[in-house]
């Protein structure tokens, strides 16, 4: 009986080629060099290690409190069980944070690419140079590695080589992953093609977004102090516990027993929980 072969799930590519040979940004995948992932994994193990230790650190002592050869061999397999886990659980946390963290440079670059491109019709030049103009621009503003500066590169290439702007951003809409670029690129592309008013789009588009940056800045600036509540109350029980071993070793074995074993792994269970709760209710998208 022929073995049934199972297809490995292709990958989303973290790059593409433009229709101008012009290597461009999907920026909704990352994928992390072979160094980013044991740099990030060596530090999460290290902490991961060391919070398993002061917790469950000690197991296995003799009735005098000292540690016997059980005691290290349990204390080298819990460090490294919560090593690896901490480590596979934040090798993906980090790269949500680093598509984050790129999503929202691109909002920003591309509400002040509106800005420019908003004056420069509005003076009177056309979309094509505009767009070349607006260039130059955000290589002022930001440099010449920044994201929108790359993409209206690819975008000004293709208007270079006969290939219609629209289609041009309609590209990059879809690889922003971003849905104001997206829907700014499918309004743009119906309106250019149709002989709408460009600058009228463009406009709206702007005033979007920045009705919704306001909003997001008042909702952040209110949620700050609750997100520094939870960064402390996420370190302090780590910090008490290390406060309470470190002055009061006598104390601190209680840890070790039985019933400290089934508190702590409880504790730690709904400490875990409430973190994460709280990290989702914190979160609020618009």
């Amino acid at each position: 009986m022929a073995k049934k072969q199972k297809k490995k799930k292709e990958l989303e590519p973290q790059y593409f080629t433009s229709a101008t040979n012009i290597k461009t940004l999907n920026y909704g995948v990352y994928y992390m060099s072979l160094l980013e992932k044991v740099l990030y994994f060596s530090m999460a193990f290290l902490i991961g290690a060391g919070v398993g230790y002061l917790f469950y650190g000690g197991i296995g002592a003799n009735e005098f409190g000292e540690p016997t050869k059980l005691t290290y061999i349990l204390n080298t397999i819990i460090c490294t069980i919560t090593g690896l886990v901490a480590g596979k659980l934040f090798l993906p946390a980090r790269n949500i944070q680093i598509l984050k963290k790129r999503k929202n440079q691109l909002k920003m670059q591309f509400r002040a690419l509106l800005d420019t491109l908003s004056t420069s019709i509005g003076s009177g030049k056309t979309v094509s140079d505009a767009f070349r103009e607006a260039q130059n621009d955000m290589k002022i503003i930001y440099s010449e590695d920044a994201y929108i500066v790359k993409e209206l590169e690819v975008i000004n290439s293709g208007v270079n080589n006969n290939l219609n702007v629209e289609i041009m951003l309609l590209d990059f809409g879809k690889r922003s992953h971003l849905p104001d670029i997206e829907s700014f690129a499918n309004v743009f592309e119906t309106c250019y093609r149709k002989g709408g008013d460009i600058k009228d789009v463009i406009r709206s588009t702007q005033q979007i977004l920045n009705e919704k940056l306001e909003i997001e800045l008042e909702i952040e600036t209110l949620v700050t102090s609750n997100k520094t509540e939870q960064s402390i109350m996420t370190f302090m029980p780590v910090i008490l516990v290390g406060i309470i071993k470190g002055m009061s070793p006598e104390f601190g074995s209680n840890f070790a027993s039985g019933a400290g074993i089934i508190s702590t792994t409880i504790a730690v269970a709904m400490f875990i929980a409430a973190y994460f709760i709280g990290k989702e209710v914190l979160d609020i998208k618009i």
